[in-house]
């Protein structure tokens, strides 16, 4: 018998048994997202849905497919992972929303260098809690194990959503006019966009336990508050004459997204002071002397949602949004 040591695919460190036991532990928290369109829970080779098309007429299925990015340093540093996975469930929720599409199910991908299951199940729960509150089905979701790509405690997510809309409710900008007016909806904080210059700023100054004042939390907390959806508000906006098109803030601030919808030809002017902007984004202007082109160009400054609005029905909007607890600002208009 040879002395020559054996390596198992364990001692190159992927641990089959770790990822087992987790898809084993998960199961139950999965299910809970299921409704009667979902044929099987996780752990087989392909998630099954089944829609039910009976209210659609010319149906067409919207998806979206987005990351975490570099929230997820924070979330390394603070050693909180239940919040990432809802950040990642909402952006993709309101990608589809805008273009007037009801979410139908989410597919998760988890890599990481070595798995720590109490991790992965944290991450997981986020996705499930968003999943639930979004009316989302989680259906399926890969763990990968990748060491030597990863530092220890380092872990990557992507995800992907499917919806479906009525071909001729698709809202994609088209209906826009000049003269539509642009109404801003808040956001929970810096969602998911501009991490990389945030935290270079902050964590020059602070550390990710540090109290602030101005925030009212820790520096950790306030750039984990979760990404919001603007599911619910999108899906009551819509059924008002003269919403012409909506974009969800994300990289790249008001303008970068909002012009996106925009048809040939058409700009936006926003009135930058219309809203006071959240602490988080004057300590980061501050201390890293930002350029507020820069600014502008890069966070969401508190804007989460845009809805353009045709300028006779801007009032009746303004009414519904109030009506649903939602604060709205005048933000700009389509010239």
């Amino acid at each position: 018998m040879s002395d020559e040591k054996q390596f198992t695919y364990k001692d190159s460190g992927v641990d089959i048994k770790a990822g087992e036991e987790m898809v084993e532990s998960i199961k139950g928290v999965v299910k809970d997202t299921h409704g009667p369109e979902v044929l099987h829970n996780i752990g087989g080779f392909g998630g099954f849905f089944k829609p039910d098309f009976g209210s659609y007429e010319n149906p067409v299925f919207v998806s979206s497919v987005d990351g975490v990015g570099t929230k997820l340093i924070v979330a390394f540093k603070a050693g909180k992972y239940d919040t990432v996975g809802q950040d990642l469930v909402n952006h993709c929720v309101n990608d589809i929303a805008v273009c007037g599409a009801k979410p139908l199910f989410f597919l998760d991908y988890f890599s990481t260098g070595k798995l720590e299951q109490h991790v992965g199940v944290d991450v997981v729960k986020g996705f499930a809690k968003a999943c639930k509150e979004n009316g989302v089905a989680l259906i399926g979701g890969e763990t990968a194990e990748m060491p030597d790509i990863y530092d220890e405690g380092e872990f990557d997510l992507a995800g992907t959503i499917v919806g479906i809309v009525d071909e001729d409710k698709v809202i994609n900008g088209s209906d826009i006019q000049k003269g539509d007016v642009l109404l801003g909806f808040k956001s929970s904080g810096l969602h998911t966009n501009g991490y990389s210059l945030a935290r270079k700023v902050l964590f020059s100054k602070h550390k990710v336990e540090n109290y602030v004042e101005e925030l009212g939390s820790t520096v950790g907390d306030e750039l984990l508050k979760v990404h919001r959806s603007y599911l619910s508000l999108i899906t009551k906006l819509k059924e008002i004459p003269g919403i012409n098109g909506f974009s969800h803030i994300t990289g790249g601030g008001i303008v970068g997204n909002t012009k996106r919808i925009l048809p040939k030809g058409m700009k936006l002017d926003i009135n930058w002071d219309a809203w006071e902007r959240p602490p988080v984004y004057k300590m980061i202007k501050e201390i890293g002397n930002v350029p507020e082109d820069d600014m502008q160009a890069t966070f969401n400054l508190g804007i989460g949602l845009i809805a353009v609005v045709s300028e006779s029905e801007v009032d009746v909007v303004k009414k519904k949004a109030e009506e649903l607890g939602e604060e709205v600002f005048e933000v700009g208009f389509v010239v």
